[in-house]
Order: structure tokens, then C-alpha cells, then sequence
């Protein structure tokens, strides 16, 4: 996939204007709510559970999935609950858990896959521990998201994103890039409500 398109002008215009549009929607999303409601966020908020058996990061050699088949993976201090199959009903999760899933499996894939980012996934990622460095590699995922898809041509958004999505193999760029942007937006508000259901729990 060649990026960089020159199509400023002529009948594909309107392309690069929603590539623009694209990477703005997640951008702003970011910019001016999600970073803003996860400032001043401690640890204990980052891997507080509020269900029984939730799913989390944990250290390393610390016990706490509560069920069955679920495993644990990480290459650093902390490791990731969960289970090929998902259970149904799937479990509770941290916002350790959403940020982790945000960083490995929606943006860091695609990133590795369609834009030449870092190959990764669950068992090799090393996970940040600590609310401010998961903020902190958020943001910079969600930029680099952002800053990719802003580079995508009118070609590009029309060609099928091929057999590393599996399902979405014979979709087009443009469909998996809002399928990615719904995914990073809909963690995100998923971690305001935690944050929201934190406070109350304590007042």
C-alpha cells in the first residue's frame, strides 16, 4: 500500500477530504474528551474491578482470573486476563484491560499490519502498569492512528485490506478504518463511565 496520494486535485478530492475527516473524528475525540476525562486518573482507578471475576492486568505470578479457561499474557512485569474462546457471558473489564485491548489488539495491529508499525500482539506486549503510562501510550497510539489514516488516498480507502483481517479481507480500507475509529471511541467512553461508577462507589 503506497501512501501519500497526490489527489488535491481533480475529480478525487472529496477522497483526501475524508481521509482528513477520518483521522480528525478520533483525533478530536481524543484531543477534547477522552484525554481530558482520564487526567488525574490513579492506579488504584486504572485496575479497580467492579465486578467479581473481572478481567484486568495483573503482576506478574499474581492469581486473580476467576474463570475458567482464561490464561494470562505479557512479556513484562504485567500480563492480560483472557481466553480463546471469549466466555459468554464475557467477563467484567478494567480500564487496564480497555487500554490494553485499545493498544495491542484494535490500533497496534492495524498499525503493524496496513502502516508498518511494530509487529505485536497479546503475549509478546509488554503492558504499561501505571495510569499515567497507559495515558500516555494512548494518546500516542491514538496520534499515530490519526497521522496514518491521514495519509490514505482515494485508491487506498477503496482497496480490500487483505488476508490479515481475516473477515474483513475482502472489505475496503475505509470500512476497517471506521470500524477502528467506533472501536477507539467506544473503549473510551467505556473507561469515562468506569471512572464515572469509581467516583460514586466512593461517595
Amino acid at each position: 500500500m503506497v501512501h501519500g496520494d497526490d489527489v488535491s486535485t481533480g475529480p478525487d478530492s472529496g477522497s483526501t477530504a475524508l481521509s482528513h475527516e477520518l483521522a480528525h473524528q478520533v483525533r478530536w475525540h481524543w484531543e477534547h474528551h477522552l484525554s481530558q476525562r482520564l487526567e488525574g486518573m490513579t492506579d488504584e482507578e486504572y485496575h479497580w474491578e467492579p465486578a467479581r471475576g473481572a478481567w484486568g492486568l495483573r503482576p506478574r505470578g499474581v492469581t486473580g482470573a476467576e474463570h475458567p479457561g482464561a490464561v494470562q499474557a505479557g512479556s513484562g512485569e504485567w500480563v492480560v486476563d483472557f481466553a480463546v474462546p471469549e466466555p459468554s457471558p464475557p467477563p467484567v473489564t478494567t480500564i487496564a484491560w480497555r487500554t490494553a485491548h485499545v493498544l495491542v489488539g484494535v490500533v497496534g495491529a492495524r498499525m503493524a499490519g496496513h502502516f508498518g508499525g511494530p509487529a505485536v500482539d497479546y503475549f509478546t506486549y509488554d503492558y504499561p502498569g501505571t495510569a499515567e503510562e497507559a495515558s500516555a501510550r494512548l494518546g500516542a497510539a491514538v496520534g499515530g492512528w490519526c497521522d496514518a489514516v491521514g495519509t490514505l488516498g482515494p485508491s487506498e480507502l477503496e482497496e480490500p485490506v487483505g488476508e490479515a483481517e481475516g473477515p474483513w479481507a475482502e472489505h475496503p480500507m475505509l470500512e476497517l478504518v471506521l470500524h477502528i475509529n467506533r472501536e477507539v471511541i467506544h473503549h473510551g467512553a467505556e473507561m469515562c463511565l468506569m471512572r464515572d461508577l469509581y467516583r460514586a462507589e466512593r461517595t
